[in-house]
């Protein structure tokens, strides 16, 4: 058993959350089993006989005209997923850049990226066509969300949203949202919601799309009358760029460029939506490594490298890709990602030259 000032440095590492649970299943552990129930029951054995479940079902049948039978019978078939809750207060973007970036911008990632392309080439043609999206752009968002569909989560949608929604208070709203939006697509869309299969999050396919994106906008590209985004590509492809197009994308618009000097950059805002125009980021001394577009608006973000702090200018596009996941280091992946994807597929002989010197 440990001391008081181990348990003290142990929870200390802890978010807030994850100490309460922590406490709970030690409670449990040695015989407090009753300080632990009387907890707002964190882990029923079922979600069926949870008070707070049982109302969401009652307001689901009175406002959305479900099925209350249904829904109960729907619900007493899951169980938590403790699993998810460990695996959303480690996300990935909360890494430093150089080790993210790590994670993406593998020589595998990059060649497979180029191959996707190529089986999609007329597909993403469309997409460029209809929403002014780059085929790479939509590439890289599906080689870094999916691996270009190879890796779409394992986990069961319905009872992972139940988790986050019920046993999870940190984002209990925003779960319980998405658990409605996901009860309301399964039954637009005709799909069993036990079948589902999808991240520790929730979302869903190729473009990993969380419920209420799914149904807001999710298109049926290829005209089959299914809007699918687990078997068929090119419903994923149009509907990424149909996601980037509604969230502010400009076609053939600027979107990232290094900085080659900032005599006096700590002066300026860091913010992910643009509001520095040229004439701020050349007061303050900061000189991007190409020339910037005018009469647009920019912003300046800084990234951790290894060796210290990589600045650069982005503009509404790197936005519009940070409205898909809000994090700078998400959307300077994809875009990595996509400029490297691009070479490849523009010059394959080149990059499977490289890939075969380093043995990757």
């Amino acid at each position: 058993m440990q001391t008081n000032h181990s348990l003290q440095r142990l929870t200390s590492r802890m978010s807030p959350w994850r100490s309460v649970r922590w406490l709970l299943l030690l409670l449990s552990a040695l015989g407090g089993l009753s300080v632990a129930m009387a907890s707002t029951q964190a882990h029923p054995a079922e979600f069926g006989t949870n008070p707070r479940v049982q109302a969401f079902i009652r307001q689901l049948a009175t406002k959305d005209h479900f099925d209350k039978q249904r829904l109960a019978q729907l619900f007493g078939q899951i169980k938590p997923e403790p699993a998810v809750i460990d695996a959303i207060e480690r996300p990935a973007e909360s890494l430093p850049w150089y080790k993210y970036r790590a994670i993406f911008m593998t020589q595998k990632r990059i060649l497979e990226g180029a191959a996707f392309w190529r089986k999609h080439r007329h597909v993403l043609a469309k997409a460029e066509k209809v929403y002014g999206v780059p085929p790479q752009v939509i590439t890289a968002i599906i080689g870094v969300e999916s691996y270009y569909g190879q890796r779409m989560g394992h986990f069961p949608v319905l009872a992972t949203l139940a988790t986050l929604a019920f046993d999870y208070p940190p984002r209990g709203d925003f779960f319980r949202h998405q658990l409605l939006q996901f009860l309301l697509l399964t039954r637009q869309e005709h799909i069993n919601p036990l079948h589902p299969k999808g991240s520790y999050a929730g979302a869903m396919g190729q473009g990993q799309f969380m419920p209420g994106t799914y149904r807001h906008y999710a298109v049926d590209f290829d005209g089959d009358g299914q809007r699918n985004l687990w078997n068929d590509p090119a419903d994923a492809i149009g509907s990424i760029a149909n996601y980037l197009a509604r969230n502010g994308w400009r076609r053939r618009g600027f979107i990232a460029e290094p900085v080659k000097s900032h005599a006096h950059a700590v002066n300026l805002p860091e913010k992910l939506k643009p509001s520095l125009t040229p004439a701020n980021l050349s007061a303050a001394g900061v000189k991007p490594a190409a020339h910037l577009p005018r009469g647009q608006a920019y912003s300046l973000i800084r990234l951790q490298g290894k060796h210290g702090t990589a600045l650069w200018i982005t503009g509404q596009n790197f936005y519009a890709i940070t409205r898909y996941n809000i994090s700078a280091v998400y959307a300077m992946a994809v875009y990595q990602l996509s400029e490297a994807i691009k070479h490849a597929y523009q010059h394959p002989a080149e990059t499977a030259e490289r890939a075969e010197t380093h043995g990757s």
